[in-house]
């Protein structure tokens, strides 16, 4: 590979004219993954806000209503559901509008804002890394999900919970210190 610095149009024959033409413009085929992920990512959006107001209306039921129906069984995992959902919502939003960044055009709104918006990535392993942060959050609030529903045979169980919930206090811990770094 040489570092000479690219011919001007009119010294190119027609065809290297189109045939690198038409691989400049190869990198719109990212648009595939760009729009169905903006879509999937406002439907978990919805879906999320959908299953948050249900709760709001069925606490309000409860407790203004005099429903019969005891919520406090599900509150805590349902929320907990919904935040999932909305984690992985954002990867979705930081995925699609990363890979647009970075193959088709830079987000003239991203890059006025600040250097440190989600959406503002130089590579793709800077993508890579902001969402394994992010789908890291989700799967631990995964785990908190289901530590709600344990109920303990024995002590050796609450012993395993606690080395669980230590491991992710040292994960959360190790992130943080990546995240200095930048």
């Amino acid at each position: 590979m040489t570092d000479t610095p690219p011919k001007p149009p009119e010294e190119q024959g027609r065809w290297e004219r189109r045939v690198e033409s038409a691989l400049w413009n190869s990198r719109f085929l990212v648009m595939l993954a760009v729009v169905p992920s903006l879509l999937g990512s406002l439907m978990l959006f919805i879906v999320g806000t959908v299953d948050i107001l249900k709760i709001v209306a069925d606490v309000m039921g409860y407790y203004l209503l005099g429903g019969t129906q005891d919520i406090h069984e599900s509150l805590v995992p349902d929320i907990i559901i919904a935040v999932d959902i909305y984690l992985i919502a954002i990867v979705m939003l930081i995925f699609s509008l990363g890979v647009y960044r970075l193959f088709v055009s830079r987000i003239d709104q991203a890059e006025e804002s600040t250097l440190r918006h989600p959406f503002n990535v130089a590579s793709l392993d800077q993508l890579k890394d902001k969402i394994a942060r992010v789908v890291i959050l989700a799967v631990i609030i995964e785990f908190f999900r289901a530590v709600v529903d344990i109920r303990f045979a024995t002590p050796l169980e609450a012993i395993y919970l606690a080395l669980s919930v230590l491991a992710l206090a040292a994960a959360l811990y190790l992130m943080s210190l990546g995240h200095k770094k930048e």
